[in-house]
């Protein structure tokens, strides 16, 4: 049997191959199996989208960092309880997307008179900034972002995700748990009513486009947020999932 190096490799090849990197599977299982490097490697991998995400969902940094907090606490303790039908990615946004739901409603139920803009000093608070790239016109955006806030938390979280993160809309059915018709109808139901509440940022014919950055109508009765993604292919890619909120009814 051959000799073999402490890395795994023929000893005295003289090579410097790296281990594998382990996929998100093999890190939440070594974290239920005592490793404690290993949750907080498979979040700083997602970190990013999952920020972005709740940051969408709810328009407030504060808010969406304590929400953030909260499902990864939450992912971090189920962690032993996940069967595998669904990628570990879409699981960690179903938590996400339901600790930003939970937050809508309660908000709902007591409501606060939040600061200007929704924007608190909690910079860092997640470990990094808000992975977006900054509208180029910051009125539009608190406009839109005013907007989204007005629509029900299902449809929101549909166009959240369909429309500003740009994942295509098998994969949102799988992270909410419902069938892929009642992700298009809610996004559908979104657009309209953004198209009405914003019809004024529209552009006048032949003055060019509105600015990126935030769903905008631009014509007709569906705000271009992300062009063409609702059959895209792209995207975390996972099995199927359901989410404890399986509503298969569409939004009213």
């Amino acid at each position: 049997m051959e000799a073999r190096g402490t890395a795994g490799r023929p000893a005295g090849d003289g090579g410097t191959t790296p281990a594998p990197t382990p996929s998100d599977v093999d890190l939440l299982h070594a974290h239920v199996a005592g490793d404690r490097d290993a949750f907080a490697e498979l979040f700083h991998r997602h970190r990013d989208r999952l920020w972005a995400v709740a940051l969408r969902t709810l328009g407030d940094r504060e808010e969406a960092a304590d929400a953030l907090q909260d499902a990864l606490l939450s992912a971090h303790r189920a962690a032993a309880r996940f069967r595998g039908d669904s990628a570990v990615t879409t699981w960690l946004h179903r938590i996400v997307v339901n600790a930003c739901l939970d937050r809508i409603r309660r908000r709902q139920a007591h409501p606060t008179v939040p600061l200007p803009d929704g924007v608190h000093d909690t910079e860092g608070a997640t470990g990094g900034v808000e992975p977006a790239a900054p509208a180029p016109d910051h009125d539009t955006a608190l406009v839109v972002r005013q907007a989204l806030a007005t629509l029900p938390v299902e449809q929101r979280a549909a166009l959240i995700l369909v429309d500003v993160q740009g994942y295509p809309v098998a994969e949102v059915a799988r992270i909410l748990g419902v069938a892929e018709g009642t992700v298009k109808s809610r996004c559908a139901r979104g657009r309209a009513r953004l198209a009405t509440i914003l019809g004024h940022l529209r552009p006048a014919p032949g003055s060019g486009s509105a600015p990126a950055g935030d769903p905008v109508p631009s014509g007709g009765n569906v705000p271009a947020v992300t062009r063409g993604n609702p059959e895209a292919t792209g995207g975390v890619r996972s099995g199927s999932g359901r989410s404890r909120r399986d509503t298969n009814q569409e939004d009213t």
